[in-house]
């Protein structure tokens, strides 16, 4: 099934939600990930393999981070090629003041804000959502 591209759609359509619990950003030099290790997301770079986990798995493993998060998924199945709707969401986020990580998956994207930015973000996001044309 083709993800929806139409920039007014996938706004209109977003629906943001909170999903519950603390996530963080922690690199793995080696690039081993644990065995058994429950993760949300990954991405291999140079200096080592980022991981997205659950904050209370990070400080069981002894993973160190400097940044806690609440995800945030965009419930519209945007299609990959889609254009505009990162560029949407990221200027309203940015004009409210609230740093955003995005990793696009492919039904959904997923959206990282600081965990004390959680509500004020699901508030602008609907409000997006609300008056998109």
């Amino acid at each position: 099934m083709a993800g929806e591209t139409s920039l007014a759609t996938l706004l209109r359509s977003m629906s943001p939600h909170l999903n519950e619990g603390e996530y963080v950003f922690c690199t793995l030099r080696d690039g081993q990930l644990p065995a058994g290790l429950a993760i949300v997301g990954s991405f291999r770079e140079q200096e080592g393999l980022t991981v997205i986990l659950e904050r209370s798995l990070a400080e069981q493993a002894g993973f160190s981070f400097d940044y806690v998060a609440a995800w945030i998924t965009l419930n519209v199945h945007s299609a990959l090629e889609a254009v505009g709707l990162t560029a949407a969401f990221a200027t309203a986020l940015g004009q409210a003041g609230i740093s955003c990580n995005v990793i696009a998956g492919y039904y959904h994207d997923h959206l990282f804000v600081g965990q004390a930015d959680a509500q004020r973000a699901m508030h602008v996001l609907r409000d997006l959502a609300a008056n998109a044309e």
